[in-house]
């Protein structure tokens, strides 16, 4: 199994517009962070999470070769505006439309936002093409298992998702924009070999983890190997990477790494 960090960044991206600070301003390109997506590849099986509106750029500087599942994991727009571009790889697909899975809300809005991409085809040769549909608990892929369970961030509800790999039997877990990680989602996390999960700054905020609240919800869970993601420009890297914990770093763009520990 394969996990390829498209984007590591918050609705803003780093460089923020308009800001001179450190961070923004640093050499280190683990410190400049689009927005966040991930793609994933279980044994063959290409799953795409969430389209930054950098998706295009992303896909582009880390040779996705091609999209067999889309998964929303809500309708914010740094998840969403990118969704567009998957119309690239509807043309791989010979102009099938690509499988959807997202919440109910995250559902109504997809079909809000690209009225002209519902239905099994295309309305013209290169033209986006989904088929929307609610993510159930488990869902099977020809790669493995992808179950899906809910996080709380602020008003609307997100998929968490536990992708297991069907040769291997490796687990990956993906908890992006949550506040919180509630006992039944931290069992569900248990004895994965990657937890990857939301760390968006030092000080607390009202919709998503702090570093130091993940950290905790990472320790509890027991994983050795963990990736905070979706950080602002308040976060430099090296920094911030000798304060974790010895089983805990940050993602970057591009990063690519395996559940072996790879």
């Amino acid at each position: 199994m394969e996990i390829i960090f498209l984007g590591t960044g918050t609705s803003q991206g780093v460089p923020m517009i308009g800001c001179e600070c450190d961070v923004c301003c640093s050499e280190d390109p683990r410190n400049r962070r689009t927005r966040s997506s991930v793609h994933v590849v279980m044994d063959g099986f290409h799953i795409q999470v969430d389209a930054a509106p950098e998706f295009r750029e992303q896909c582009l500087r880390n040779r996705i070769p091609k999209v067999d599942l889309f998964i929303l994991t809500h309708g914010h727009a740094d998840h969403i505006l990118g969704m567009d571009d998957l119309r690239r790889y509807c043309d791989i697909r010979g102009g099938e439309a690509i499988p959807v899975l997202s919440t109910k809300e995250g559902v109504k809005r997809v079909k809000a936002i690209y009225p002209y991409a519902m239905g099994g085809k295309p309305l013209q040769k290169g033209y986006p093409a989904f088929e929307v549909k609610e993510m159930p608990e488990v869902f099977a892929t020809k790669g493995g298992t992808i179950r899906s369970t809910i996080l709380p961030h602020g008003s609307t509800e997100v998929l968490g998702l536990i992708f297991e790999e069907r040769s291997s039997g490796k687990r990956v877990v993906y908890y992006t924009d949550c506040k919180e990680v509630g006992e039944k989602q931290r069992s569900l996390a248990r004895g994965a070999d990657m937890v990857i999960l939301d760390g968006l700054r030092q000080e607390p905020h009202p919709s998503h983890m702090s570093i130091k609240e993940a950290c905790e919800t990472a320790l509890s869970i027991g994983s050795k190997q963990n990736f905070l993601i979706h950080m602002t420009h308040t976060i430099e890297h090296t920094m911030m990477e000798r304060e974790l914990p010895e089983t805990i770093n940050l993602s970057y763009d591009g990063l690519r790494v395996n559940s072996l520990g790879g």
